[in-house]
């Protein structure tokens, strides 16, 4: 028997199958190794002002010339013009930036972006997660 079938927790999923993914529960984030802050975060402008990247006057700028800012910075790796939607840049372990590599919290969560704040409920499959055990 596995460990995490001994203390009821789901197996470790692969972030690529979503078939793997657990259902998510409250507490189940407490002994995850993050794995969704391991996914592409998809953000715009709104986000962006929340974790205090870029500034209310910068929503005046067209959002081509704050793409190429942000890439620059390494902040962003992508972004669609036609959507007006940024993907924020992501470590060479795919962990995001915003990830604290010991606690594996997420350290702006009180300004973390929509895509963080309501997942799981929403993304590739609502209402579960890539739960993987620290």
């Amino acid at each position: 028997m596995k460990a995490a079938e001994k203390n009821n927790l789901p197996a470790s999923a692969d972030r690529e199958r979503l078939s793997t993914w657990a259902r998510y529960h409250t507490g189940l984030c407490d002994t995850c190794r993050a794995t969704c802050c391991t996914m592409p975060v998809e953000v715009k402008i709104d986000d962006l002002i929340r974790m205090e990247i870029l500034s209310e006057f910068d929503r005046q700028e067209p959002l081509k010339k704050l793409a190429k800012q942000l890439k620059k910075q390494g902040i962003i790796d992508h972004f669609n013009f036609k959507n007006g939607v940024f993907t924020l840049s992501r470590m060479a372990n795919d962990d995001c930036l915003y990830l604290d590599s010991t606690s594996r919290r997420c350290t702006i969560y009180s300004q973390r972006p929509d895509t963080c704040r309501n997942h799981p409920h929403v993304g590739p499959r609502p209402g579960y997660c890539p739960f993987q055990p620290r």
